[in-house]
């Protein structure tokens, strides 16, 4: 049977999510605009540092909870993506981010920064103020199901 839109994006997503290298939550996204694939990212150590997988869980060992912010050893989608390069935000206008969870606060932001209208997500993510950024910047969330 053909997937829907929805699920084949989101498939493509949990694809992406393969190749994290976070020991506590692997992320996965596609960006997708007018059902073209735009590009895909995952989460991990950023372009250079070393990766959990190597080192181990830096969050696990400071004792940091789920959702606090510790952007440099985490969420190497900037790096993986265009989304975090404003040079393509117009072009990234009214795209579709599928993503395995909903956002942490530093993706959060940079969803509306690049003018992404609407988030479709799996999970959820333990932080509720990057859904609240959602709301205030009047980004559609879609949970899949």
């Amino acid at each position: 049977m053909r997937p829907s839109w929805d699920e084949y994006f989101m498939e493509i997503a949990r694809v992406a999510a393969t190749r994290s290298t976070c020991l506590r939550r692997k992320v996965g996204a596609a960006l997708v605009k007018d059902k073209r694939i735009l590009t895909t990212g995952y989460n991990g150590a950023p372009a250079g540092l070393n990766h959990c997988l190597d080192i181990g869980c830096l969050r696990a060992a400071w004792k940091f909870p789920p959702a606090r912010d510790m952007s440099f050893a985490e969420d190497s989608m900037p790096n993986k993506t265009p989304l975090f390069r404003q040079r393509y935000t117009a072009y990234l206008s009214r795209a579709v981010s599928y993503l395995l969870h909903t956002s942490c606060v530093l993706c959060a932001k940079m969803i509306v920064n690049a003018g992404i209208r609407k988030v479709v997500f799996a999970g959820d993510y333990p932080d509720e103020l990057s859904l609240e950024i959602f709301k205030e910047a009047d980004i559609e969330l879609q949970r899949f199901s």
